[in-house]
């Protein structure tokens, strides 16, 4: 993917569609004439639909073991689960790690899972996306318990999670100063005031190389909570020291959205927002080999980039949401604001997997 070109300015609805870009129709047919099946917990046809999967990788799963998967057909309806002596998420964890790398291996979808995309990062799969976060904060699935009466179902590689379309979640904090605690000006422009670090993606990133991102973001992986996920993210984006963010970071929402990539991979995806104001944050903090650079901009400059594509397109979002929560973007200024609050706080058309 090469770096980004400045679009003519886009609706904010315009930025948040190319992000939130799937729903899934009744019949679960995509844009691109494929039917979805649906990836089930077990061979039960009241087991929580974990994933929606393409007919590709369906094709790939019939070559596996019968005694890993299992197949089902309800009337037209067809479905593919773990077979039932996969009852633990010790043993999910072992049959998806072992066939995710061996997938890698033999060259299967370089675009996602190919040596250069592997991301080698652990990912909790929940029952039921929008419950409770109860994965072991361990990474080894070889110290996991028998127990499967939690909402955590198994864990499996990041980068494979787009293969089997699989709920995943991340991170964001924004990093800002001014605002009604600091420089606001009441002069009519609302974005006047706030500023906030922003930092460009390395050229060598593996995903939107050179793109505009958020002051920190990263996914939650396997063996970490939601808060510890962000203090990570800050040293390992931004240099931040944990006291600074333990201090300075509150939690602000969530967000949520359906996006499907340019190959036709699906990634619903929810963020964990939260912001800090950078009073307890130097500038020689924000310096990293993750990123290209880091710039502090005034927020109409932010709403700019954003509007000319030059964001990483769930940064944007987030940034949006950011205006939102602050009070700036508002139904009285911003035509399409019902919509946009809707569609980045959606459920993924989840009663239709």
């Amino acid at each position: 993917m090469s770096e980004p070109q400045p679009t003519q300015p886009q609706s904010l609805l315009s930025i948040v569609a190319h992000c939130d870009n799937f729903s899934v129709s009744e019949e679960k047919i995509t844009p691109g004439g494929e039917k979805l099946v649906s990836w089930r917990l077990t061979p039960d046809l009241s087991s929580p639909v974990l994933g929606l999967l393409r007919p590709c990788v369906v094709d790939q799963l019939k070559l596996e073991s019968s005694n890993v998967w299992n197949f089902s057909l309800s009337g037209t309806s067809e479905s593919i689960s773990f077979a039932s002596s996969l009852d633990t998420p010790a043993k999910r964890t072992r049959v998806m790690k072992e066939m995710c790398e061996r997938w890698r291996d033999t060259g299967l979808w370089p675009d996602q899972i190919g040596p250069k995309k592997w991301r080698a990062e652990m990912y909790p799969i929940f029952r039921n996306p929008f419950g409770k976060r109860d994965a072991p904060l361990a990474e080894d699935g070889e110290v996991e318990t028998g127990d499967d009466s939690t909402n955590y179902a198994f864990m499996m590689e990041r980068a494979a999670c787009a293969l089997v379309g699989v709920v995943t979640y991340g991170v964001h904090m924004t990093v800002y100063e001014g605002g009604p605690e600091g420089e606001f000006i009441g002069n009519g422009d609302e974005l006047q005031g706030y500023r906030i670090w922003v930092p460009k993606r390395a050229r060598t990133k593996q995903t939107w190389p050179g793109y505009l991102d958020n002051s920190v973001a990263g996914g939650i992986p396997s063996g970490l909570g939601i808060f510890e996920s962000v203090v990570k993210e800050a040293m390992e984006e931004a240099s931040i020291p944990e006291y600074i963010v333990r201090k300075h970071a509150k939690a602000t929402g969530v967000i949520s959205y359906f996006y499907r990539t340019d190959a036709g991979w699906l990634q619903p995806e929810v963020e964990y927002v939260s912001s800090s104001s950078s009073g307890g944050v130097q500038t020689s903090y924000l310096l990293t080999i993750q990123v290209e650079s880091f710039e502090l901009l005034e927020l109409p400059e932010v709403e700019s980039r954003i509007r000319a594509g030059l964001f990483k397109p769930n940064c944007a979002v987030v940034l949006i949401d950011f205006m939102i929560n602050h009070g700036l973007i508002t139904p009285d200024n911003e035509p399409d604001f019902l919509e946009i609050v809707t569609r980045i706080h959606g459920r993924f058309d989840y009663d239709r997997w």
